[in-house]
Formats: structure tokens, sequence, C-alpha cells
């Protein structure tokens, strides 16, 4: 039996295995740079990274018009440094999709 490459592993899984938590602080370069971008608390985060990653641009310019991703705010920014936030993420290049833990 051999281990599986990652071309073995569906998107999905694959994905969901990337998914890690981080403290806002450590995303604070990427957030000045407009990298950081927002998945809605009610929204699933690797299906919105399933979209990013297959390059479906009508469904994120979607997801982008009607708030269901978008950049963080500043006033955003400042809470989650004040509280110590740590979120959930994950790297579709050139992004750092986010979401605030439930």
């Amino acid at each position: 039996m051999h281990a599986p490459n990652s071309s073995d592993i569906p998107l999905k899984q694959k994905l969901h295995n990337e998914t890690a938590k981080i403290a806002w602080a450590e995303l604070q370069t990427f957030f000045a740079q407009g990298l950081v971008l927002v998945v809605r608390d009610n929204i699933d985060l690797i299906e919105v990274a399933i979209k990013f990653s297959e390059d479906r641009a009508s469904e994120i310019q979607t997801m982008l018009d009607d708030g269901r991703v978008n950049k963080p705010s500043n006033d955003q920014a400042r809470k989650w440094v004040a509280n110590k936030t740590e979120l959930w993420s994950v790297v579709i290049a050139p992004f750092i999709l986010i979401q605030e833990k439930r």
C-alpha cells in the first residue's frame, strides 16, 4: 500500500485538511496588502474555498457583491486585535479566506 499523493485526495478533503485556526495578529500584514477575505459565518468556508480554487469567477463575484465574502473592515480588524481573536483560515493563493470560529 502506498501513501496517497495530494492528487489522489479530493479537493474538498484537501482543503479541509489545510484549514487551521490562526490568530488575527498573524494575518495583519496580509490584511494590509488586501489579501484577507472574510467568509460570513453562516457560509461553508470549504465550499467558498473550492470556488476560489476552481476560479469560478462569476460565483465569487456574486458572493463579493452580496456580502457573503468581503474584506475585513478596519474596525473589525481593531476588534480582533483587541480581543486576540483566532479565526478559521484556509489559503487559496493569493488570498487567505477567514471565518470567525463558532
